[in-house]
């Protein structure tokens, strides 16, 4: 008889191979490893006990949900701890604990959870935490605070907060700070998302193990960086570029959120046109949006139009035209129909 398990189409993530989906997680937070230790180093101890009590909140919320409601508990997916760590990593290190539980409740509860659980998410549920704790506290978001500061563990501190190179470049002046320094971490910003270099040596890790692909980073970043070479604000055009790559969110974004299966195109081609949507958006969002930056905002679009750009670039069926040309063929014959 056949093996009628062999043809059960699951919920998303679709592995082609041996790997698990918590193995899956489990190389993301190996990846993630290099910028937690660097932010350790750069704003303390603090930015470890935001990263736990994140991580915490977003299992119990989840275990919580699926207990109350009679479901399969799947903390053990490492899924939870993922979207915790990816939270704290866009939050700053001052930011209160409370507010931290209350961006992974949001995240878990309403983002992944109401919607199915894992796989089932329209939204990357880290990045639609954070938006929502932007919209309700945009004062304690925005309070960077300085590197190299002592700063307690759990309790709210009363820190010295300094503006961030985005938001020096937000108001039309260039950062002091070493591009090598940049590219370190030694700057002011979200605890996850100062170090470049420890990002992309997470990035590399995924690439290695294929947990990723290249075409959403390369096409986020390359185009971020084509616009912002070509339409520089002020000053030299490489300096004000690579102040762009080297501060905010992008390469965090672009590594770890952008390329979340649930919310990204699976073909070829549409990874190529979300990855470029994202970085021009950016852009955009990053010159002429409320805030400095704009890879939160322009990651939650796209995700919404993940699903259309999966439809423009599926693959032609033999004998048929391209989707996109089939579909604008039909429309104009239904058009010239309704004109007779």
């Amino acid at each position: 008889m056949t093996d009628l398990s062999k043809l059960t189409v699951a919920q998303s993530p679709h592995i082609r191979a041996e790997d698990s989906t918590r193995q899956i997680m489990l190389d993301v937070v190996i990846a993630l490893m290099p910028a937690l230790a660097i932010s350790i180093f750069v704003f303390g101890w603090r930015s470890l006990s935001v990263t736990l009590v994140s991580v915490a909140g977003c299992v119990v919320f989840e275990a919580l949900f699926q207990l109350i409601t009679r479901r399969p508990v799947t903390v053990g997916d490492l899924s939870a701890v993922v979207t915790g760590i990816l939270l704290a990593f866009t939050l700053p290190v001052a930011v209160p604990m409370w507010v931290v539980l209350l961006g992974d409740a949001f995240a878990i509860l309403i983002v992944k959870q109401l919607f199915g659980g894992i796989g089932r998410n329209f939204m990357n549920p880290a990045l639609a935490g954070r938006a929502f704790l932007v919209a309700c506290f945009p004062a304690i978001l925005e309070g960077y605070t300085k590197i190299r500061t002592l700063l307690p563990l759990f309790a709210t501190p009363d820190a010295i907060t300094a503006a961030t190179p985005l938001a020096l470049l937000r108001a039309g002046q260039m950062s002091s700070i070493p591009l090598s320094d940049m590219a370190l971490g030694m700057m002011g910003g979200a605890l996850g998302e100062t170090s470049t270099l420890a990002l992309l040596a997470g990035g590399l890790y995924l690439l290695y193990r294929r947990v990723i692909s290249w075409r959403i980073p390369v096409t986020f970043v390359g185009t971020a960086a084509l616009l912002t070479y070509l339409y520089p604000r002020f000053g030299e055009p490489l300096q004000f570029m690579s102040e762009q790559l080297l501060s905010g969110g992008l390469v965090l974004g672009a590594l770890f959120m952008a390329t979340d299966y649930a919310t990204s195109p699976v073909t070829r081609g549409g990874q190529l046109l979300y990855g470029a949507l994202c970085g021009a958006l950016t852009v955009f969002l990053r010159y002429f949006g409320a805030g400095p930056e704009g890879v939160c905002t322009a990651i939650l679009l796209m995700n919404a139009c993940s699903f259309l750009l999966e439809k423009l670039t599926a693959p032609r069926l033999f004998g048929r035209p391209w989707p996109l040309v089939g579909r604008l063929t039909k429309l104009v014959s239904k058009r010239g129909g309704d004109a007779r």
